[in-house]
């Protein structure tokens, strides 16, 4: 059983690279990813709303507690040796600061992604049309 579950919207496609590039690190296999859009999710997953954590990215420790936004960041990349890298997220003054540019970022992130890659919205997004 992995140490944290990630839910992510698999239909962003900077978010779906993020999750990319975290499996391919996890060598230890310390989490799971979910798209919080795949078939059967709402099944598998009855306790995350779907539009909740289509706002705020959620993530869920083994023991069943719940963290959100950026701790799921930070835990994510330190699970995999790189907490090096966001340490910085966890700094008082930064914290907050860093609070209020992911807020943004998850509010615009399909189009920060169009801005970025050239696309809002990748494949899995049929399904979150259906979803919503």
């Amino acid at each position: 059983m992995p140490e944290l579950t990630i839910f992510y919207d698999g239909g962003c496609p900077l978010c779906a690279a993020e999750i990319g590039h975290l499996e391919k690190l996890d060598k230890a296999k310390k989490m799971a990813f979910e798209n919080i859009y795949a078939p059967l999710f709402s099944q598998r997953f009855p306790h995350i709303n779907i539009k909740e954590a289509d706002k705020v990215l959620h993530g869920q420790w083994r023991d069943g507690s719940i963290i959100y936004g950026l701790d799921v960041t930070y835990h994510s990349w330190a699970l995999v040796g790189k907490g090096r890298f966001v340490a910085i997220l966890r700094w008082p003054v930064f914290k907050q600061l860093a609070q209020l540019g992911y807020r943004f970022f998850a509010r615009y992130r399909h189009r920060i992604s169009a801005l970025v890659t050239g696309k809002s919205r990748c494949e899995p997004c049929a399904i979150k049309d259906n979803v919503k």
